[in-house]
This record gives C-alpha cells, sequence and structure tokens, in this order.
C-alpha cells in the first residue's frame, strides 16, 4: 500500500478555478473516479481551516484531514505550511507528499514530489515584492531546488529553465502536462460567429490585461459589434500598497490583494467608446467559463512568461484561436495553431488580434485541429504520469 499525503489548503476557498487550486481540483477529481486505486493507493488531504463539501472528495480512497493553526483561523498560512503541516507528517508519515505551492518547507523530511515554476526564481531576483516575500521565495525556491526528492514542471520549456536557473539536476526533473478541461465537453468549435474577444486568468501585470483592454480599444472601431470578456481577479499592484501579494498563492496568505486597475480602466474605456464594450468578473462558474470560451472570437492570453498557461490550451481545444506571445513555450504548446504577438505592446497585441479576427485560412485550419489538442492535453494523462512518478520512485526504493 502506497500511501501520497497531498497538500490541499489551496481548494478551500470558494473560486478554486486557477493556478494550483485548479491543478489540485482536478487530479483528486479524477483519482476519486478511479476506485481501483484502492487496492495499491491511500491518500491522505491535508487542508488548513475545513474540507470542501465537494461530493468527488467524499470518496472512500481519500482520508482527510485539518491542520489548523490555532486562535487564528483563516490566517498564518505560513505557520500551518511551513511548521504544523511538516511536524504532522512526522506522524502520519507517507510514502511520499505532494506540495502543488512551490515550496518545500525545510523540516518536511520524507520523500516530497513539489511543483516548482521560473515565476518564483524571478519574483525573488527581479520581482517588485517587499524583501520579506522575495526573501522567503528565494529560501524556500533554493530548498526545494536543491532537497525535494522529485520536481515536477509543466513543460520542456519550464524544465529547461528551471535546470537552467537552479542548477539542478533534469533527471530530477519530471514534465507533467497540465490538463484542458473543456475539450470534451464539445465537439469541436461550433461554428458561429462569435461577438467577444476573451482573457481568462489572474491578471498579474505580466499578461498585458491592461495593455489588452488598450489594444482593443484602439481596433474597437473597426469591429462595432465586437466585445471583450475578461475572467479573473485583478492582481496589478498598486503604488500605495505595494506590499500586496502579486500572487494568489502567496505563502502569507494575504486575500486582501491590491487596489484595483483594471475596474476602472474598463470604466474609462466604455466612456471613451461610447458603450459597453468590456465586461469584467472576477469569477464564473466552470459551466459558464466552457459557454465563454466555446462562444468566443478568440482567446487573448499574452504573458511574459508562464510554465504552461492553461486558458489557450482550453480555447484551441474548442477550437478558438488562441492569441499568446512569441516565445519558446508559445511555439512548444502551439506551434502553427495560435496567433502571436511581438511583444505586451498595445500596438503588437492590437496587431494580432486583427489578424486572429481576419485570417479565415488560418481560423479554419485551428477549428480544424481542436480535437488533436484535446485528446493530448486532458487531466486523466496527468493523473497517471503522477501515479507513476509515485510508483516509479517507490518501487526503486523498496
Amino acid at each position: 500500500m502506497i500511501k501520497i499525503g497531498i497538500e490541499c489548503e489551496s481548494i478551500e476557498g470558494k473560486n478554486p478555478m486557477f493556478g494550483v487550486g485548479r491543478i489540485i481540483m482536478k487530479l483528486v477529481e479524477e483519482i476519486s473516479r478511479r476506485p481501483e486505486l484502492e487496492k495499491n493507493f491511500r491518500f491522505i488531504l491535508y487542508f488548513k481551516d475545513r474540507v470542501p463539501d465537494f461530493d468527488f472528495l467524499k470518496t472512500p480512497i481519500f482520508e482527510k484531514k485539518t491542520v489548523s493553526v490555532p486562535f487564528f483561523k483563516n490566517r498564518l498560512f505560513p505557520i500551518y505550511y511551513f511548521a504544523l503541516l511538516p511536524m504532522r507528517l512526522w506522524f502520519d508519515r507517507p510514502n511520499m507528499m505532494f506540495w502543488p505551492n512551490y515550496m518545500l518547507p525545510i523540516i518536511a523530511f520524507g520523500k516530497s514530489l513539489v511543483i516548482l515554476t521560473e515565476d518564483v526564481y524571478y519574483e525573488t531576483h527581479e520581482g517588485k515584492l517587499p524583501f520579506r516575500y522575495r526573501l522567503a521565495y528565494g529560501i524556500f525556491g533554493w530548498w526545494t531546488a536543491k532537497f525535494a526528492t522529485k520536481i515536477i514542471a509543466i513543460s520542456e520549456t519550464s524544465k529547461r529553465n528551471l535546470a537552467k536557473l537552479y542548477g539542478i539536476r533534469p533527471e530530477r526533473i519530471v514534465v507533467n502536462y497540465l490538463g484542458i478541461d473543456f475539450g470534451d465537453k464539445g465537439q469541436g468549435a461550433k461554428d458561429k460567429d462569435g461577438d467577444y474577444l476573451l482573457f481568462v486568468g489572474q491578471a498579474f501585470p505580466r499578461r498585458h490585461l491592461k495593455e489588452t483592454l488598450l489594444a482593443f480599444e484602439k481596433i474597437a472601431n473597426e469591429f462595432p459589434k465586437l466585445k471583450f470578456v475578461a475572467v479573473g481577479p485583478d492582481k496589478y499592484p498598486a503604488p500605495e500598497k505595494a506590499d500586496a501579494c502579486d500572487n494568489r498563492n502567496c505563502f502569507y496568505g494575504d486575500r486582501a490583494g491590491p487596489e484595483p486597475t483594471i475596474n476602472p480602466l474598463v470604466a474609462q474605456t466604455n466612456k471613451r467608446l461610447g458603450r459597453d464594450a468590456i465586461i469584467h468578473r472576477d469569477y464564473v462558474k466552470d459551466s459558464e467559463l466552457a459557454e465563454l470560451y466555446a462562444g468566443a472570437s478568440a482567446l487573448i492570453y499574452v504573458s511574459d512568461r508562464e510554465a504552461f498557461g492553461l486558458p489557450p490550451m482550453e480555447a484551441l481545444s474548442l477550437g478558438i484561436p488562441p492569441i499568446v506571445m512569441d516565445n519558446e513555450l508559445g511555439h512548444e504548446l502551439f506551434g502553427d495553431h495560435a496567433f502571436y504577438s511581438k511583444s505586451g505592446e498595445i500596438d503588437d497585441i492590437a496587431e494580432a488580434i486583427k489578424k486572429a479576427l481576419t485570417d479565415t485560412e488560418k481560423i479554419q485550419k485551428i477549428k480544424g485541429s481542436c480535437l488533436e489538442f484535446a485528446k493530448k492535453y486532458n487531466w486523466k494523462s496527468f493523473a497517471d504520469r503522477f501515479l507513476n512518478i509515485v510508483k516509479n520512485h517507490y518501487a526503486r526504493n523498496n
């Protein structure tokens, strides 16, 4: 019997649809569909304050435990993550512990499997977070790179970057591509004229939602019926709150976030255009999100750097043209099945949008390739690779 621990604090919130929360949701949900795993596996799910009321968590294969911080409910994430949970593991002794939040606690002595992306490195050395945050990223990112039993990268590009930035031996890093949620919910893209562009994701500055909105404004008069729908919380920092956390998975658990940037810009742009052309919402349900994907003219996700980037893959699985940054990762994942922006500048994004709306030959090629991408990137395969990583390591050490 292989006992696997999974850190699950990121799915305790109401909307774990982004980042680490989404990865854990999909992994655990996929495992819950496999009752045959009970013969060889036992999964211990660790939560900070409460166990969410998801049906898939009620599967007998899961043992659920909370490791709350006494007297500080919903607070002090670092004490839970870096102290109380590792101490709990001293007693539970799983064969391997999965840490999805990029950071391996120093006192976690058992076998570990940790997701790591180059964002942790860049936040440490080039980020604009306060020194105490950057120091913590530097310490625990380095600790993960040096002492995690296995490191999961979510693309080959990210693996190469991690090996170079942290000096990690490539054989310690395994690649596990993330899955697409919506490709299996439709029979390819629907033949209907979309009347809006779509952005999905946490609006960090590196994803250039601000520039994308201004690029949309620049071409809006050429497409008078076109709208722009942006889904995702505003993560832009504000000068008066420079110490606000610029990451949903900030290990200090700062849920307050910065002062808004996107909503004021939406209001100003709509006023200049003379119509409600732009709609911004922090969250939508998965069912509504699938409908938004299927009806969009294009999905815009121009990001300076990503380890993977799910939204453009999900859009492509439904035949919706993605607009992404012209970089190594973009070409690894999409090849000729995307429109590329040369940079995050307004003019370059506007040019890419126009191509995605008017290049009918390429648009039809993308629609025809959607099922191919849906088969390649799925959560079943992600779970299979995850379990194989654990089994192979267990077999070598027993």
